[in-house]
Order: structure tokens, then C-alpha cells, then sequence
């Protein structure tokens, strides 16, 4: 539902914040990001710009960020040694987006309804704990490997758990100064008593511990000469001086390579990707949303294609929804698109007029801001909430936790998914529910009388039927002859009551159980 300029106007004083905090997340992802895929180090920021610039106000989303993500950048890289040129690689990539909007135009995005919840909330779960493990060695200023890597296997031959061992015995003492300040600082500004305080409410301490560790970074070299954390540890990001030296970094696809067949090779497998983790990390983020809003699937599949073929176009990466970027929009207290597009722009000036004082800013630090994200995606209580819910809730989330832990993002939520079907399929499938419309004198009134059996395969169909309802009537959703009613379409219904007001829609619902929102925001 489109909103009107007053309701982005009310939100400024959130999503400003919001939107800086996640290009202070963004800006080293983009570069490290870059740097992994063997492109160069500007076309990670040109994503990351249209993705905030463009695609927030195509996407249907109020809080998902888009950008170059890190599970694409085996993809790129392969992509680019194969094609033989980034430029060539740079047409896979418009092509891609062109194939994204035709699955946008046929409807694909339905394919993100059919994850389970227990299975998205296992994604996230186990983000949070790579967030964790990957970010400590950046803590302590002993990773080499690029600023937001997410693999298990990584490129300098070691392990996310080996690298830990690694780390303790390679620890730069600057670098974890200001790490451990900077997560001080984080845990007492979220803290109850600080935040009474108007000052802490409107200031994100993400920004604080910013400038601070970049005082500090500055002060170890009459502190104590030896702590000077290594440029290594600090951003990077390219110095352009003028608007010619901004279009110079500019790439452009090679169209005379559209008669090569492995362009379109290159094409699919990257359409087919990053629309699968788009949806993962829409879907994810709708369930991180304190508001519950539902994104439009194949609206967000289009606008992705239309980021990507500008992001080709001019030479950027291939660009997915992010979830991390997302998250930490979601905890620093977004509200609309609005957010994104600030951190959109913040990128753009970042490049003209930030890039000296940005480049001081320690990745020790941010990585406390990344750690700070990943415990609240993986808070002790989401496992024992999932452990409430039962085995076939409980099995499939775990499973997915370990599974991409180990492996990566695509590859542990298709073994979660595997496991999830598995207990899907005991359950009885049948027809889901019977729809009765009856007329009345001031409103239409809709009975949805579920049916014996109501499983996870059946969410789809309640959902298209539930958003398809007209504004200003009523709806009785009655369970009385069901003896089983999925989780995930209890949550369902129960996020359509809670934003049913907003269309006017009253809810009744007759013996259908109440279902408690276990993630905590």
C-alpha cells in the first residue's frame, strides 16, 4: 500500500537515523564485497547506490536494503574469469535483470510464500550467528579476509571456527581497544535507563561510536605508537575529486558479446540466485517487521531486475535484498523506504565528500555495530521458542541453523527446506477451507470455514485469498471443524487481523487458536 507524503514526512526523525547507520554498515560490505568477487572496488558502491537510490522506490518493501551480496560473490567471480572481461560479465548482468522482471511479470514471487516460517526463522538464526563468528576476528584486527564474508570455507584456506583460533593469537591491541569500546558504548545506549533519555532515543549509537573510534584511532599514535591499528583495518574506500573522476570509474557492458552462449549462462544462474535470496530476505525481513507488513513478491522481483540492469549498465555487481543490511535498518529503528534511499544517498556522498574522513574509521568498530545485529537475530530466546513449538517446528529450524552455518546461505535453507517438507507431508493435505460470501445492508460479510487438516502447503492459497478481500467488510474465519491448523497459517492469520484495520477489514475469528508472535523485536 502506497503511503502519502505526510506518513514519510512523520517518520524522517526514525528513518534518517536508521539510514545512516546502515550505510556505515553498507559501505565496507560494498567494498569487500568488490574486492572478494574480483571486480573492481567502485562497482560495489554503484550497486549500493542504486539500491537505495532506485530500487527502495520500486520494491514494495518498507524495510528491506538492496545491495551487493556476499552469497553472490563466488557467481562473480567464476562469472568474470569465464566471460574473460568485467565488461562482458557487466551484459550478463543486464540480461539478468531483464530475465528478473519477466519473473516478476509471470508471478514467481508466489515461490516466497512457500518458505516455512521455521525454516526463515533457522536463516536468520544462523545469520546472526555468522555475523557473530565472522566479525570477532575484525574485532580484534586479525582478519584479512574481506568486511562481511559469510561462507564457511573461506578464501585464505581457513574455516569461520579456525579463524577464531587464528585471531586469538594475531590480535592487533588498537583494534580491539576500540572494538570493545565501541561495543560498551552500543550495549549501555540501548540499555533501558539511557534510553528515557531523549538525546539516546534520537542519536543512534551506531554514529557515536563511529566518530568516536576514529578520535580514538587518531589518538593511539600519541597514546602508545605501537596500537596504531593498520590501514588494513581501516575502510577503503576510492578518493574521487571531481565529476570526471567519478565517471571514470565507470564500466560499461560489452554488447558485442550478445551472440556468446555463456553470457546467458552466466545470466540465468544469476537471475535465478538472486531472485531466490531476494525472496528469502523479504521474507525474512516481513517477519522481523514490528508492523507486519506483507511485501508484494512480484513487485519486488521487478524492481530487483530494474536495479540490476542499471547496476550492469553502469558497471555495478549483481544486486539481491540483503538481510544483514536489512536487520541492522530494522534495529536501528526504520520505518519506510525512506531509510534505505537515506543510506542510498549517503553512499553518493560519501564518494565526493566524506571519503578522507571515512577511510579513517577503524573496521574494528563496525564490526561491534555487526556484532550488536547478530545477537539480536540470534537471541537465546528464539531457540527456546522454536523448542516450545514442537519437533516439526523445532527439527527444520535447527537443522537449517547447522546447515548454513556449515555450508552457505542457498545451499542450508534447501536442507532446511528438505526437512520441513518431510514433516510437512505427515500432516493430511487437504482442501484448506470452504468461502461463503453473503450480502449484507451496509458491508459484504465473507465466512472462511477451514477445513479438517490445515497445513504449511496450504498458507498460499489463505494468504492470496485473505489479501484479495475487498476494503470495508467483514470476515469470520471459523475453525470449528479443524483438528489441525499449521503454525505458520496461524501466523498468517494473525498478521492479516493485526493489519486488517488499515483497509477497514474487521476480523472475527471463531475457534481458531491465538498464536503468540515468538521472535522478539
Amino acid at each position: 500500500m502506497e503511503q502519502n507524503l505526510n506518513y514519510y514526512i512523520k517518520n524522517l526523525k526514525n528513518d534518517i537515523p536508521a539510514g545512516l547507520v546502515v550505510f556505515l554498515v553498507a559501505l565496507p560490505l560494498c567494498l569487500g564485497i568488490s574486492l572478494a568477487s574480483g571486480a573492481p572496488l567502485f562497482s560495489g558502491i554503484i550497486t549500493g547506490m542504486i539500491g537505495g537510490l532506485v530500487v527502495a522506490w520500486l520494491s514494495g518493501s518498507a524495510l528491506s536494503v538492496s545491495g551487493p551480496a556476499a552469497g553472490l560473490t563466488v557467481i562473480v567471480l567464476n562469472g568474470i574469469q569465464n566471460l574473460g572481461s568485467f565488461d562482458t560479465f557487466l551484459l550478463a548482468v543486464v540480461l539478468a535483470g531483464f530475465l528478473q522482471l519477466l519473473l516478476g511479470y509471470l508471478k514467481a514471487g508466489i515461490i516466497g510464500l512457500y518458505f516455512p516460517t521455521s525454516v526463515i526463522r533457522g536463516m536468520l538464526a544462523a545469520i546472526g550467528l555468522i555475523l557473530i563468528l565472522k566479525q570477532i576476528p575484525h574485532f580484534m584486527g586479525a582478519d584479512q579476509d574481506f568486511f562481511g564474508e559469510m561462507d564457511f570455507f573461506q578464501a585464505d584456506g581457513r574455516t569461520t571456527f579456525t579463524e577464531l583460533i587464528y585471531a586469538l593469537g594475531n590480535v592487533q591491541f588498537g583494534a580491539l581497544l576500540i572494538g570493545a569500546v565501541s561495543l560498551f558504548i552500543l550495549i549501555m545506549w540501548e540499555s533501558k535507563f539511557f534510553q528515557k533519555l531523549a538525546f539516546f532515543k534520537l542519536v543512534p549509537g551506531a554514529l557515536v561510536v563511529v566518530v568516536l573510534s576514529v578520535v580514538l584511532s587518531y589518538s593511539l599514535q600519541f597514546i602508545n605508537p605501537a596500537w596504531v591499528i593498520d590501514t588494513t583495518h581501516l575502510v577503503s574506500l576510492p578518493i574521487i575529486n571531481s565529476g570526471s573522476e567519478f565517471l571514470s570509474e565507470l564500466r560499461f557492458p560489452d554488447f558485442s558479446q550478445l551472440s556468446n552462449p555463456a553470457v546467458y549462462i552466466t545470466a540465468i544462474t544469476i537471475a535465478i540466485i538472486a531472485s531466490l535470496e531476494t525472496l528469502l530476505s523479504v521474507e525474512a525481513v516481513d517477519k522481523l517487521d514490528p508492523h507486519k507488513r506483507i511485501t508484494p513478491t512480484n513487485r519486488e522481483l521487478k524492481a530487483q531486475g530494474i536495479g540490476n540492469i542499471l547496476s550492469g549498465l553502469i558497471g555495478g555487481l549483481p544486486m539481491t535484498a540483503v538481510i544483514v543490511r536489512s536487520s541492522a535498518n530494522i534495529n536501528a529503528g526504520g520505518q519506510t523506504r525512506v531509510a534505505s534511499f537515506v543510506h542510498g544517498l549517503f553512499l553518493l556522498l560519501s564518494v565526493f565528500f566524506l571519503a578522507s574522513f571515512i577511510n579513517m574509521v577503524p573496521l574494528s568498530a563496525l564490526a561491534a555495530v555487526l556484532l550488536m545485529v547478530g545477537f539480536k537475530l540470534t537471541k537465546p530466546a528464539l531457540y527456546q521458542a522454536q523448542f516450545k513449538l514442537g519437533t516439526h517446528q523445532f527439527i527444520p529450524f535447527v537443522v537449517t541453523v547447522i546447515a548454513i552455518l556449515f555450508s552457505d546461505l542457498l545451499v542450508g535453507i534447501c536442507i532446511g527446506l528438505a526437512i520441513g517438507v518431510f514433516f510437512i507431508l505427515k500432516a493430511n493435505y487437504k482442501t484448506p477451507y470452504f468461502f461463503d460470501k453473503q450480502e449484507h445492508k451496509n458491508n459484504e460479510v465473507f465466512r472462511i470455514r477451514l477445513s479438517e487438516n490445515v497445513s504449511f502447503l496450504n498458507k498460499a492459497s489463505i494468504i492470496l485469498t485473505l489479501d484479495h478481500l475487498p476494503k470495508n467488510s467483514h470476515v469470520i474465519i471459523d475453525g470449528t471443524h479443524s483438528t489441525y491448523i499449521d503454525y505458520d497459517v496461524l501466523e498468517a492469520i494473525q498478521n492479516f487481523k493485526f493489519a486488517a484495520g488499515e483497509r477497514n477489514i474487521t476480523v472475527e475469528l471463531v475457534n481458531v487458536p491465538d498464536v503468540t508472535t515468538f521472535y522478539n523485536h
